[in-house]
């Protein structure tokens, strides 16, 4: 039998019978990296020290931390850059593997840095070893298969002007 769910207007029970259900929902971990281009086109990779490859910079986000603002706060601490998002170009539903759960992947147009701030960009802390703009063609041969398809649908939803919806890197919508 299914308990009652208190009378909503008895707020501190209402709230507990809320936070109850919260505590025994599904979470999901929430990545969300960000496609920013040079002047010429080419796209920002950033290599990471922690993992093998190279990736969009970004990263996960933290408790209850909103994709965009992970972005922005990622870019912020391993590169010292700060873009205004124009708008999101693919959500990546991704399925357990290996030893993870399943996640939420973003991909944020960040648009074009003019050519001084791309030629400045450099890592600011130990997560990065290195950072640099590479032609479309030369970051699918840097990237890792998972990512790669979701960077090649992200720059199909850039062309397009509209976002992609993925499970597993395979468009379904």
């Amino acid at each position: 039998m299914r308990p009652t769910a208190p009378d909503p207007a008895d707020t501190e029970a209402w709230n507990a019978y809320l936070a109850e259900g919260n505590a025994k929902q599904a979470r999901k971990r929430v990545a969300a990296d960000v496609l920013l281009r040079d002047p010429s086109g080419r796209v920002l990779l950033v290599n990471p020290t922690y993992k093998p490859g190279w990736d969009l910079p970004g990263g996960m986000a933290e408790a209850n931390e909103p994709p965009e603002d992970t972005v922005r706060r990622e870019l912020m601490e391993e590169l010292g850059v700060r873009v205004t998002l124009l708008g999101l170009l693919v959500v990546d539903w991704v399925a357990p593997h290996g030893p993870w759960d399943d996640q939420l992947a973003f991909i944020f147009d960040g648009g074009t840095l003019d050519q001084d701030r791309a030629d400045r960009l450099r890592p600011r802390d130990d997560e990065l070893s290195e950072a640099a703009f590479v032609t479309a063609a030369e970051a699918a041969g840097r990237l890792r298969d998972r990512i790669r398809r979701r960077f090649g649908h992200a720059l199909t939803a850039l062309d397009a002007g509209q976002p992609l919806y993925l499970r597993d890197g395979t468009p379904v919508m």
